[in-house]
């Protein structure tokens, strides 16, 4: 299968959203390994690309934009009747003949707003010539503004811009559309499908996260926990792992943690690592669901810059620590939007979290001038199934919260990928 992409686009600045609509697509496109070839204006300036278009995957094709030496002027033709300028016909055989010859070895051709935009009509016009020299391209027309009610009376070609193609589905970003987008272009609704956009927040922050998001699937997880310390009993790193387990064990939850670890001379780390797998396994948390940025060429720690990043990401940040003099991690966890759960026995964290509104667990703690050693009645396994049951109900009835762990989800490149798109190609 091999895809192309019709934009005419005649530059590429990421403040025209389509831009990043279509460069999400080649993305998605070129992680699947399908084959994609963009096509754009001649007059679309080589200079302006970057990310996903100056990927070396990418076949980057340049339409005809001149006509007997003169450049095509687009004018906007949004009206319903009237006259086109002299030489329209003329120009829109000249652009379909380079459509023919470039759409030849492609099986699906997105148009993106080809069909609706009035100072498209040109290149309407031309796929539309083009189309019957085209018998195996599947066409996915995508629609980026609101539909219009068809005018009453209209005249060729302006009536293009409500008619419908042979082989094509049309496209809209929202369910809520569906219905306008039949009317506008007289086809049945079930010629009709949605794509959302999506939001490729793990490329937007950085390498350091795209490095994590290779190790482990940051994007399905209900809750994603965050834990950045040094690799020390002090820190009581195994205390996450318990609770996370008890939270996937009790609550059929996909819960995965990140530890933004580094060394120590406490304690051996491949030992003590060993020993939070095995707490995480014993509570209910799969292997594969904790990553130690350590073991994925970070040996001395992960940047600030990346945990930060991270705890966009996240949703919930656990700090179990022994001893806190302050606890700057709380102040950027929650500044990222992460639901706090922290050691209420440690008066620093307990002096931070009620002005956060933190949710609190007791764990051993050591305070100003003795330790606090807690006894779990009828087991630490019990206590934590119980208080996550609770901290998941709050972190529910937190919109923001939620919205959060939606976006992460439901409209990250691979879902609407693999739920929307592909199907469609098929």
């Amino acid at each position: 299968m091999k895809v192309a992409i019709l934009t005419m686009f005649n530059g590429l600045s990421p403040t025209y959203s389509l831009v990043n609509v279509v460069a999400d697509q080649v993305r998605m496109l070129l992680h699947a390994r399908i084959p994609v070839k963009v096509l754009v204006s001649e007059s679309c300036p080589d200079r302006e690309r970057t990310g996903a278009f100056a990927d070396p995957r990418l076949e980057w094709v340049k339409i005809t934009n001149t006509y007997q030496g003169h450049i095509i002027h687009w004018h906007d033709y949004s009206q319903a009747a009237g006259s086109v300028h002299e030489t329209f016909r003329q120009e829109a055989e000249s652009i379909a003949e380079d459509y023919v010859r470039h759409l030849q070895d492609v099986d699906v051709c997105f148009l993106h707003d080809i069909l609706y935009q009035g100072w498209h009509l040109l290149h309407n016009i031309a796929i539309r010539t083009a189309q019957p020299r085209l018998p195996h391209v599947k066409i996915l027309a995508f629609t980026h503004s609101l539909p219009v009610t068809p005018p009453p009376q209209m005249d060729y070609p302006f009536s293009a811009r409500f008619s419908p193609m042979p082989r094509t589905t049309f496209i809209y970003p929202t369910k809520s559309g569906i219905a306008a987008l039949a009317r506008q272009y007289h086809v049945p609704e079930d010629h009709c499908a949605v794509v959302n956009n999506s939001l490729p927040l793990v490329e937007s922050l950085g390498p350091d996260v795209e490095a994590v998001a290779r190790h482990l699937d940051l994007a399905d997880a209900d809750i994603l926990a965050v834990y950045p310390a040094r690799l020390t009993p002090g820190k009581q790193p195994e205390k996450v792992a318990a609770l996370a387990g008890a939270m996937a064990a009790q609550l059929s939850l996909r819960v995965r943690v990140i530890y933004c670890d580094f060394p120590c001379a406490d304690i051996s780390s491949f030992l003590y690592k060993t020993r939070i797998r095995k707490t995480g396994r014993d509570f209910g948390l799969s292997q594969e669901d904790i990553l130690f940025t350590s073991d994925i060429g970070y040996p001395n720690g992960f940047p600030r810059e990346g945990v930060l990043n991270l705890f966009t990401l996240s949703n919930l940040f656990i700090c179990p620590s022994y001893s806190e003099s302050f606890g700057l991690t709380v102040l950027e966890a929650a500044s990222r939007g992460n639901f706090l759960v922290l050691n209420e026995a440690v008066p620093a964290l307990q002096e931070l979290g009620a002005a956060l509104g933190a949710y609190f667990l007791r764990w051993n703690a050591r305070n100003f001038g003795f330790d606090t050693r807690e006894t779990y009645l009828p087991s630490e396994e019990a206590y934590y199934r119980e208080r996550s049951r609770r901290i998941v109900e709050a972190m529910k009835k937190d919109a923001s919260l939620q919205s959060k762990m939606l976006v992460r989800t439901r409209y990250q490149p691979d879902r609407i990928f693999a739920t929307q798109l592909l199907p469609l190609l098929s």
